[in-house]
């Protein structure tokens, strides 16, 4: 499989890994089944996101748009972060392999799912439940952007 040299420079130099404690949103997409789990967590300090972090389990590419999608969270608002689509992170990594397309949706999912967990726990409500299965269950087989 041929990935571009902005994926793999990503995937080589990888930004923000790890886990954030006391996350004030945290994101959980993907299916074990699949191949491709992601978290993303985010910090969020007078409605600017100021830090953003990952953990996935996955391939190249799903390390590499995680990665990216969290350098593109830092230093917006939450309602700004909403607006970063796979398409964009696709774009500025010069492109993935058709079969790997799923992953950039992964990013953007968890992305909103982190924000969406920001705004329920703003709220008072408990955090978001952790998906068992989710949509992206066969993505492999029918990969398409959003």
């Amino acid at each position: 499989m041929k990935y571009s040299e902005k994926v793999m420079e990503r995937f080589k130099n990888t930004k923000n890994m790890g886990r954030i404690e006391n996350a004030d949103g945290i994101g959980k997409v993907g299916n074990a089944k699949c191949g491709d789990v992601m978290w993303i967590y985010i910090k969020v300090e007078n409605n600017i996101i100021t830090e953003c972090k990952f953990e996935t389990f996955g391939c190249v590419a799903a390390i590499a748009t995680s990665s990216l999608a969290t350098d593109l969270v830092m230093g917006k608002t939450p309602e700004e972060a909403l607006e970063i689509t796979n398409k964009r992170i696709v774009e500025m990594l010069d492109g993935l392999p058709p079969e790997k397309l799923h992953c950039s949706v992964l990013a953007e999912d968890g992305i909103k799912r982190a924000i969406e967990d920001y705004h329920r726990r703003k709220q008072g409500l408990s955090p978001l439940p952790e998906k068992e299965e989710d949509e992206h269950e066969h993505a492999h087989d029918h990969d398409e952007e959003k």
